[in-house]
């Protein structure tokens, strides 16, 4: 198996007992993965893995995504358009920097 090159974690809010109760649920950031999930095929993105997580800590910024290994946080990811946004960056090996926080 190749190891993928760049992965891409969308806030779920889960805590420790598993259900998901923060900022980035309520605003539906886990609606947002069949559509990440269906780009990233769409695109040939063949280098790219999709993970849901925890809570990143990050409410005030909610939905919350991060590209590894580039460390891109992203904040107030509300939209496809938005999410089109940040994967049209990374496929040309930059950020979308109106998105990043700092």
């Amino acid at each position: 198996m190749d190891k993928p090159k760049h992965h891409i974690l969308v806030c779920g809010s889960f805590r420790a007992s598993g259900e998901p109760k923060g900022t980035c649920n309520k605003k539906g950031s886990l609606n947002f993965l069949p559509y990440i999930e269906n780009e990233i095929l769409d695109r040939g993105m063949t280098d790219v893995v999709l993970s849901s997580t925890s809570c990143f800590k990050a409410c005030d910024y909610g939905p919350v995504m991060i590209v590894y290994p580039e460390n891109y946080w992203y904040g107030n990811v509300n939209s496809e358009d938005v999410i089109d946004e940040i994967l049209d960056a990374l496929e040309e090996g930059r950020a979308a920097e109106q998105y990043l926080l700092s």
